[in-house]
């Protein structure tokens, strides 16, 4: 027997069809020489730091740096069942070997080789490699299987990134809150990513608005600007000149353009355009490209490629055919696909691009989920345009001369709309537009070199600068992706921040952290993330870190560099940013202490007087002035010293209460406790009765 282990159950239904095996068993599926098995994502992980020692389990200075010497790991919890089942399966007296059929990339090498090891296999291990799921790919896959010892350089990047990860993660989560007093969470991800957005509301908040002036002048229909004047005299007085001059066409170009269709969609650029189109959150989008993965409509969502397998042009060819009827307003269209332009295995990774499947065709639409089904139509949408021809138009220049200053017209005429018919026919159906991109020029009249124009109109118009817009999930996104790029060797397996698959849970762990907040579509830090990004090292905040990585574990999957010295380097590190910050002054440790609510003004010094668990104090170090909430005088009177009361003792003096208890009588009544004040270490108040 052959067990085969595959990285989700759907996988491993896909393939154990295509070998022909049928029986499905609990946790497994059995037939024709195979077991086929499945690990549900990370089902072993990297243990916590408690699991090294007691001394570990609380947060304290004096316990870093956690430096694990014997790497330990944990199955996660609701994992358990199908580790046991994983174990029981390698440990089968017939089964002679496993093949590893976890995803082809490095997460899927770490996924296997943690449930191998802790599992304790010692049998044979074959790899399969595949980039494609259809059963030709798959079954052309098992027919060339490598050898698992392979890939072991491929394992080591892997591990060495989820051990850096651990240490400096922990180590500078640990620190940075025990110094603070405050859970602060450090990630080689996510605090790069919160750096770009305090980056950007820093950038807002110190933009200082500048108003410029054009010049316009009407030509006959066309309008030619002049270039930008600060000031509006100045654009005033080169009208009145215009006005009474000559302009000249001093220039005329045309040129022949094109427009390439947009790239099929990779998981971050889906996220975008949902985000851009729909408002939907990057996790939202996620969720929805997995239910409708799940459901054998859409291939696999979390991908970085955009491009087809060079063996799946005649799906493609398929489902654009298949498209073009399914979705209403393509009807009547007429269009020749050209599918070679998407197709690359080199450009290829783990995944290809994510187009919906030949499961469509029994599929009504109408029955979906609204959210699903335009996550659908968006990926056949794109899968059409992709193919669709190139829109080539005429772009038009024409300079202008008038009053010794220049002025630029611009026109384009559409020659063929290729691919921005489908994007136009798409744009229509939907119900709120999107955020518009800048208007194109349209068609200018017909002119020519030497032209003349005399005493032509002019006007002034008058502009602001703008600020950079706050980041949305589209353009964090895109943000993520390209951070650190120029810096990352262009063969590294990761560039940019994250991957496709955990670029939307960084952004809502900072969301959940409470350093991000939604403001509609806009991402904006808090105040605690903007303290953050201020308290952190260089190197922690830039993407650098990230770029340096990748290249080092793109090296030691190569088999080019050692994973020991990176690892000593990864240690050396976080022993350096322990030393660096042993301690803090008093102010800077108060810096993410939440902000306190004035109970009101003390009466001995005028200082602000805040609640504590057991009194109001005033924040004066030097005034005594307290008010205990366990006071004799409020207990014998039954009466809950509340706030409320506190702040009208404060304000006015005295406080009214509707039942204040008499010891003498057993009764209530009604009266006013008045702050009766003399100074002394304890605070006394009196009863007054209301006036007949």
């Amino acid at each position: 027997m052959i067990l085969v282990i595959a990285e989700k159950p759907s996988v491993a239904q896909t393939i154990a069809a295509a070998l022909g095996v049928k029986e499905k068993k609990d946790g497994y599926i059995e037939g024709n020489g195979y077991l086929v098995s499945w690990c549900v994502g990370h089902l072993i992980g990297l243990a916590e730091a408690a699991a090294y020692g007691e001394q570990y389990r609380k947060w304290s200075y004096d316990s870093l740096p956690i430096l694990p010497q014997e790497w330990k790991y944990t199955v996660a919890a609701d994992k358990r069942l199908q580790f046991a089942t994983l174990k029981d399966l390698m440990h089968r007296e017939d089964v002679t070997e496993v093949v590893n059929a976890c995803d082809a990339g490095r997460e899927g090498e770490i996924i296997f080789r943690f449930v191998y090891e802790v599992a304790g296999c010692k049998k044979p291990m074959r790899r399969l490699w595949i980039s494609s799921m259809e059963t030709g790919a798959i079954r052309n896959g098992f027919d060339n299987l490598k050898d698992g010892q392979d890939y072991d350089p491929l394992y080591s990047s892997a591990l060495c990134r989820a051990k850096a990860d651990w240490i400096i993660g922990i180590n500078a989560t640990r620190l940075f809150s025990v110094l603070y007093n405050h859970t602060l969470n450090v990630g080689r991800v996510q605090t790069p990513t919160l750096k770009m957005l305090v980056d950007r509301d820093a950038a807002i908040s110190t933009f200082k608005k500048e108003k410029y002036y054009h010049v316009r002048l009407d030509l006959s229909g066309a309008e030619a600007v002049s270039k930008r004047f600060p000031a509006a005299d100045e654009a005033q007085a080169l009208k009145k000149s215009c006005e009474a001059s000559q302009a000249v066409c001093t220039s005329l170009v045309k040129e022949k353009k094109t427009t390439a269709p947009p790239k099929l969609f990779d998981l971050t650029s889906l996220q975008r355009e949902a985000n851009r189109i729909y408002g939907y959150t990057a996790k939202q989008t996620l969720d929805l490209a997995q239910a409708l993965y799940e459901k054998k409509l859409l291939t696999y969502p979390r991908t970085d490629s955009a491009y087809l397998t060079d063996d799946m042009g005649e799906t493609a060819a398929g489902m654009v055919t298949l498209l073009s009827e399914k979705l209403p307003f393509l009807s009547g269209m007429d269009f020749s696909p050209e599918i070679g332009k998407l197709l690359n295995s080199k450009k290829v990774s783990d995944h290809h691009a994510i187009i919906p499947t030949r499961e469509l065709a029994k599929t009504d639409l109408s029955a979906l989920p609204e959210s699903e089904k335009n996550i659908l139509t968006l990926a056949g949408t794109r899968l059409c345009m992709a193919a669709a021809a190139p829109h080539t138009f005429e772009a038009v220049t024409a300079v202008f001369s008038c009053a010794g200053e220049e002025f630029t017209a611009k026109g384009k005429t559409v020659l063929s709309a290729g691919w921005k018919e489908i994007e136009r026919r798409f744009a229509a159906t939907l119900k709120g537009k999107p955020e518009e991109e800048a208007g194109e020029p349209s068609a200018l009249p017909e002119l020519f070199k030497g032209q003349t124009f005399e005493h032509p109109a002019a006007k002034v118009t008058e502009h602001d600068t703008t600020p950079p817009k706050p980041h949305n999930e589209a353009s964090l996104l895109s943000a993520m992706e390209h951070a650190g790029n120029e810096e990352t060797d262009p063969d590294a397996e990761r560039r940019g921040l994250g991957t496709p698959a955990t670029r939307a849970a960084v952004i809502e762990k900072l969301v959940n952290g409470g350093f991000v907040t939604r403001k509609g579509k806009q991402l904006l830090p808090t105040k605690d993330g903007i303290n953050l990004v201020c308290v952190l090292p260089e190197t922690l905040t830039s993407p650098k870190l990230t770029a340096e990585w990748e290249n080092r574990l793109t090296q030691i999957a190569k088999g080019q560099a050692d994973p020991e010295r990176f690892m000593q380097e990864i240690e050396e590190m976080a022993q350096e940013l322990v030393k660096t910050y042993p301690f803090l002054s008093d102010d800077k440790a108060q810096l993410f202490a939440p902000e306190r609510e004035e109970t009101g003004k003390c009466p001995r010094c005028g200082s602000p007087v805040y609640e504590g668990k057991k009194n109001y104090y005033c924040s004066n170090k030097e005034c005594s002035f307290t008010m205990w909430k366990n006071d004799r005088f409020f207990e014998e009177r039954k009466v809950t010293f509340s706030p409320k009361i506190a702040a009208a003792l404060l304000k006015n003096g005295k406080a009214d209460v509707k039942k204040l208890y008499s010891p003498k009588t057993g009764k209530t009544y009604a009266g006013s406790i008045v702050l009766a004040d003399t100074g002394g270490k304890y605070v006394n108040y009196r009863v007054e009765l209301p006036k007949k």
